[in-house]
Formats: C-alpha cells, sequence, structure tokens
C-alpha cells in the first residue's frame, strides 16, 4: 500500500512538472510567434497548451480517482476529467479552424519572418517536449488515461521537430511559405484528434451506451438456469473506465437466497464484457414488453 501511494505521488509530481514546462512552453512560443511573425510556432503553442490541457485533466482525473464517493454525488467525480475534456477539445477546434484561416492568407500574401528566432525558440519547445516524454515514460503503461497524455506529448514532439525544420529552412533559404505549411500540418492534425476527443466526451456526457453487443448480453443471460427473458437494458459510462449496466430479468417465483445465486452469475458474466457495475431487477410476469430497449418492441 505504501509503495502504491509512493509511486502514485512520484507520478503526480512528474506529470505537474510536465504541465508546469508546458505552459512555459506555450507562453515562449506565443511571444516568439509574435516577435518572429511566425504562424507555425503560434499553432505549436496551440498544440502545447493542449498537451497542458490534456495533462492537467489526466493529474486532475487521478486526484479525483483518490475522493470517495458521497451523498451529493453517489457516482463519485469522475465525470470532471470529461469535463475538462470537452471544454479543451471544443476550443482546440475553434482555433485551430482559425489558423487554417490565416494559414491560407499567409499563403497568398507572404509575410517576413525571423527565422533565427523562430529556429531558437522551437529547439527550447521541443527540448522541453523531450523532457516530459522522458519523465512520463515509464508509467505510460498504467493506465488509459496516462497513457493519452504521454501520446498527446510524443504528437507534440513530433510538431515540434516538424516547427524546427520549418525555422532551418527559412533561416537558410528564407523560404516563408514553409511556415503556413507547417501551420496547416499542425492544424489538421488538432482538428482530428480534438474531434475524436470532443466526440467521445460528448458520448459520455449524454450517457451514450459504450460499445456493447446488447444481442451477445441478451444471450449470456438468458442461457443461465433459471432465466426465463432479459430486457430493458440500460448502459452507460461514468468516466474513461467505469461502465454501468443495468437489466430487467425474468424468472419463476423463487426464494430470495435462490435469486440471488443468479444475480451474482450475471454480474459473473458481463465482466468478460468490460462492465464494471450491473443492477439486475429481478421480476415475475411484470413487463409486457420484452424487448433489449424499453419501447423498441
Amino acid at each position: 500500500m505504501g509503495h502504491h501511494h509512493y509511486h502514485h505521488s512520484e507520478l503526480k509530481g512528474r506529470m505537474a512538472f510536465s504541465i508546469v514546462l508546458n505552459l512555459v512552453i506555450t507562453i515562449a512560443e506565443v511571444i516568439g510567434g509574435i516577435l518572429s511573425g511566425s504562424l507555425a510556432l503560434l499553432s505549436d503553442s496551440l498544440h502545447n497548451f493542449s498537451d497542458s490541457m490534456s495533462l492537467l485533466a489526466s493529474y486532475f482525473a487521478i486526484k479525483i480517482g483518490e475522493r470517495k464517493a458521497n451523498e451529493k454525488y453517489t457516482f463519485g467525480y469522475k465525470r470532471a476529467e470529461i469535463l475538462v475534456a470537452f471544454i479543451n477539445s471544443a476550443v482546440l477546434l475553434g482555433v485551430s479552424l482559425f489558423f487554417l484561416v490565416e494559414a491560407y492568407k499567409r499563403f497568398k500574401n507572404p509575410e517576413p519572418i525571423d527565422g533565427p528566432l523562430m529556429l531558437g525558440i522551437a529547439l527550447i519547445g521541443l527540448t522541453a517536449n523531450l523532457i516530459s516524454v522522458l519523465l512520463l515514460h515509464s508509467h505510460a503503461h498504467e493506465s488509459m488515461n496516462v497513457r493519452s497524455a504521454y501520446l498527446h506529448l510524443m504528437s507534440d514532439t513530433l510538431s515540434s521537430v516538424a516547427v524546427v525544420v520549418g525555422g532551418i529552412l527559412i533561416t537558410k533559404w528564407n523560404v516563408t511559405w514553409v511556415d503556413p505549411l507547417v501551420t496547416v500540418f499542425i492544424s489538421l492534425y488538432i482538428l482530428r484528434e480534438g474531434y475524436e476527443i470532443l466526440k467521445e466526451s460528448v458520448e459520455v456526457l449524454m450517457e451514450a451506451s459504450p460499445e456493447l453487443d446488447f444481442e451477445a448480453i441478451k444471450r449470456e443471460i438468458e442461457s443461465i438456469p433459471g432465466v426465463k427473458n432479459a430486457h430493458h437494458f440500460h448502459a452507460w459510462r461514468i468516466g474513461e473506465k467505469e461502465v454501468h449496466f443495468e437489466c430487467h430479468v425474468e424468472v419463476d417465483d423463487m426464494l430470495v437466497s435462490e435469486a440471488q445465486g443468479i444475480i451474482d452469475e450475471v454480474e459473473k458474466r458481463l465482466r468478460k464484457y468490460g462492465i464494471t457495475h450491473v443492477t439486475v431487477q429481478l421480476e415475475v410476469n411484470r413487463c409486457e414488453g420484452k424487448g433489449v430497449i424499453c419501447g423498441k418492441e
């Protein structure tokens, strides 16, 4: 237990340092982008800011995971990270579209760029990103939450490499069209990633069912001895990993002690589908409709 606590504390410390580091890079690239006239640096600062928010959401999730449910929040606080992800991704999409418009304007009317300054700031950003990647590398396998933050940092390291290459080309040969080109690539990448996060976060907040085969689950439950029918399924996610499932199960009239065995078996069988919490409503000749979804017979 003590080792686990220490391990968690070490991870939180590294994540906190990476958050601060990425925010510093963001500020440096915004200032450097404005002073040098580089749109690529400004778009990369957006990417770094998204990494900071991703790391913050992951850090927040770990901290919140340590808090217990209460009478006000009976499910706990797991959806806080989903809210952060939703807001972050929505802002990212809007700003990415803005940078694509600005890149188009730069293609039509190129502006002078201070290549050496752009290159210097880009190298600082690349170095800081590499430090963040190394800090989280040993923890990347621990959870999807930490792994997603680690992958964000890896992608930002690659985009920093693109900005560095752009800075070298502009410094050596003054090919200013490289700057909006790099901006387009970074913005399109952020749009793709941001859309996926936005889509998933909306699904969780709207309590959309996770990817479950209801028909297979129905067959699984109905194969349990004593079960006559399984119907009226509901499934939703509380957070990234917690999947809740509830259903009605029709049985013959029996003792509660016998019925408990059926409930336990349902819970046991549904674990293989990734379901973490099961609520079973046992009934005897109660529901008229026996469809998987209530109202859709």
